[in-house]
């Protein structure tokens, strides 16, 4: 989910030799570069193998239409566009030698090159403003989210899922029960790790947001059990149903806003989730005897973080208020 609505003006990259960003706290021994700047409304960030930055961008106001796909070479700082025109492309990601993208209501992908796109999927149910970011799974599917939509107590059909899609382009839903299951990781044991927004209000209380483990096949609450298995009484919600769906892995404070989840290249143990509203990184313990995990402070100070990629040795971060990329390594 976008929170704000900005016009941003295009310039150039910049390179190695960049200061850091002083403003922002770190634990000790953690160095921070700026390897990316003067991006536009930047989203989701797709590393290829060779090092090459595949990025999403708004390059203009939010529901302006002009969103881009791409390529930046992090070295040189040369750039070229694949592709423009989009509408709020949240998803990215390089696939097989196409560029996967996702848009506000739809799925495409297209040639690595650029050029023109395809549509996989429209007319995508959403929360009126976004879908989500777009993951490889082991497989070497891609995985996408619908966010939740709802029509009174009822869920719009095709809503608040998880989707895997293939080379036969059939898509196959993985989970449901999801108010806006936004980004999404898997671990190295092939656990699928997704955060959710609820944004909204149930039985007149908002929700807290959430990291989860995504249980395949099941159906996650969502609008029935928010914010670790809440019950909502008025859309049909029980004790009895809200203590058989998965729960939360650890909780965030409603409208924390989580964009981004990956495991920290630092430590296999820990998962770090990018809080967009409050402008925080938090460590959250990947490994638990059960309940709900603590979040401790990564990265604070940021303004908007949106997405982040986990390197051998090295976190990208992609901040989107200040249009920049940020490499975070150990000293």
């Amino acid at each position: 989910m976008l929170a704000v609505l900005l016009v941003i003006a295009l310039a150039s990259a910049c390179g190695a030799d960049d200061p850091v960003a002083p403003e922002i706290a770190r634990p000790d021994g953690f160095e921070l570069e700026i390897v990316v700047d003067d991006l536009e409304g930047p989203t989701q960030l797709f590393v290829e193998d060779d090092g090459t930055y595949v990025l999403g961008q708004l390059a203009g106001a939010e529901n302006e239409g002009l969103g881009q796909v791409i390529q930046i070479d992090p070295d040189s700082g040369e750039r070229a566009v694949l592709y423009e025109g989009l509408d709020k492309p949240t998803g990215v990601l390089v696939r097989n030698d196409e560029v996967w993208v996702m848009e506000s209501d739809q799925l495409s992908r297209g040639p690595r090159s650029g050029g023109s796109l395809t549509i996989v999927a429209d007319d995508l149910p959403n929360n009126g403003r976004s879908e989500g970011t777009l993951t490889l799974t082991p497989e070497g599917d891609v995985l996408y989210n619908t966010s939740g939509r709802k029509r009174g107590a009822t869920v719009t059909e095709g809503s608040g899922r998880i989707f895997t899609i293939g080379d036969d382009g059939v898509a196959v839903e993985l989970a449901s029960g999801f108010k806006h299951a936004y980004a999404h990781v898997f671990d190295a044991d092939g656990t699928l790790w997704a955060t959710e927004m609820s944004d909204g209000r149930f039985d007149d209380q908002p929700a807290l947001d959430e990291l989860v483990a995504v249980t395949p096949g099941a159906d996650h609450g969502w609008p029935r059990c928010v914010g670790n298995n809440r019950v909502v009484i008025e859309f049909g919600g029980t004790p009895e149903l809200c203590d058989e769906v998965p729960g939360s892995t650890a909780t965030f404070a409603h409208g924390a806003t989580p964009t981004s989840v990956v495991v920290s290249p630092f430590d296999p143990d820990v998962l770090l989730v990018a809080l967009w509203s409050r402008g925080e990184v938090v460590s959250v313990p990947r490994i638990n005897d059960g309940g709900l995990r603590e979040a401790t402070p990564f990265l604070t100070g940021l303004l908007g973080p949106q997405h982040m990629v986990a390197l051998d040795d090295e976190l990208l971060l992609v901040e989107f208020s200040e249009n920049r990329i940020l490499s975070i390594r150990m000293g």
